[in-house]
C-alpha cells in the first residue's frame, strides 16, 4: 500500500506540470522527499499509463526521453512535447534549460 501512496503522489505532481514545460524523475522524487525514488517515480508514470496524465512532460535528468517506450512507439512522446512547443537540442533530448518546471516553486 505504501507503494500506492507514493504513486498517487507521484500523480499530482505530475498533473500539475505546466504545458510548455518539463520536469525530472528526480525532481519530482525529491520534491515527494525521497530523492533515491526516480526509479519508482518512472513505475508509478508507467502504471499511470492511459489515464489522461501527462506523463510525457517526465524527462531524465539530462533532458532525455526515457519514458518514451510507455507512449506507444519512440516518437510519440517526442511529437506531444514538440506539439506543446518544447524545443530540443536533438531527436531526444529537450532543452531542459529553457522547459524546466521544478515542482514546488
Amino acid at each position: 500500500m505504501a507503494n500506492q501512496d507514493f504513486f498517487d503522489k507521484v500523480w499530482e505532481v505530475v498533473a500539475d506540470i505546466p504545458l510548455g514545460k518539463v520536469t525530472t524523475y528526480g525532481h519530482i522524487a525529491a520534491y515527494l522527499g525521497s530523492k533515491s525514488a526516480s526509479r519508482t517515480v518512472g513505475w508509478a508514470l508507467k502504471a499511470a499509463s492511459g489515464h489522461g496524465l501527462p506523463c510525457h512532460r517526465v524527462v531524465n535528468r539530462y533532458g532525455g526521453l526515457s519514458g518514451h517506450a510507455s507512449f506507444g512507439g519512440p516518437y510519440v512522446m517526442e511529437d506531444l512535447l514538440r506539439s506543446e512547443g518544447i524545443a530540443f537540442l536533438d531527436e531526444t533530448t529537450v532543452d531542459i534549460e529553457k522547459h524546466l518546471w521544478v515542482p514546488g516553486t
